[in-house]
């Protein structure tokens, strides 16, 4: 028949956790440490990878990825849908901080007046030709943009987008921080606050 052990009381924890944590050095019971296991992470390109490209971080950054994507057409282009009834749309890539947006146009379709919460962002045009409205202290301004041509604006930027032409678009939308909100308004600026894109 086996003997019982006799539990450590609390004191005697308290004091065992106490030595450990007063200790100059903690020394592994078994001589074991993570490194001394797995060996030094640095070590092992493959833990430590430096090929992997770098996400950005300014705006300058974001509209260069932007224009690397639109420039990589077999990327977008296979994803790209129409949708009578709304703008169609589709996620391109996300990482830390902003998100990417593929969007295709019929024409008529519009945006309505709206701005895009606290998220700033850039958009170009990939094919076909949409034009810009936005309104600013001075009233309203209008400007075309036909592929290539790419916008850069800040969070509570007021503008509409509408496909104005007779042929399909598509546009590719990045914004940082990723788009939570929509804040839609009516001509009189009244403003509903929405989830759509």
């Amino acid at each position: 028949m086996r003997m019982p052990r006799p539990r450590k009381r609390n004191r005697d924890r308290k004091k065992h956790a106490a030595a450990v944590t007063a200790g100059p050095a903690v020394k592994w019971i078994d001589g074991l440490s993570d490194v001394s296991i797995a060996g030094d992470p640095l070590a092992f390109p493959h833990l430590a990878r430096t090929d992997l490209p770098a996400h950005p971080t300014t705006i300058g950054g974001y509209a260069q990825l932007v224009r690397e994507i639109a420039a990589d057409r077999a990327r977008w282009e296979p994803l790209v849908r129409y949708d009578a009834l709304t703008r169609w749309y589709a996620r391109l890539e996300t990482g830390p901080g902003y998100e990417v947006w593929l969007l295709s146009w019929l024409p008529g379709q519009s945006s309505g007046f709206h701005d895009h919460g606290r998220s700033a962002g850039v958009m170009t045009v990939v094919q076909g030709e949409l034009t810009e409205r936005s309104l600013t202290g001075e009233g309203e301004a209008t400007r075309t943009l036909a592929p290539g041509g790419q916008r850069v604006y800040s969070a509570g930027y007021l503008h509409e987008v509408v496909n104005a032409a007779l042929e399909p678009a598509v546009s590719i939308h990045l914004y940082t921080p990723g788009l939570v909100e929509m804040n839609h308004y009516t001509q009189d600026r009244e403003r509903s606050v929405t989830a759509d894109r």
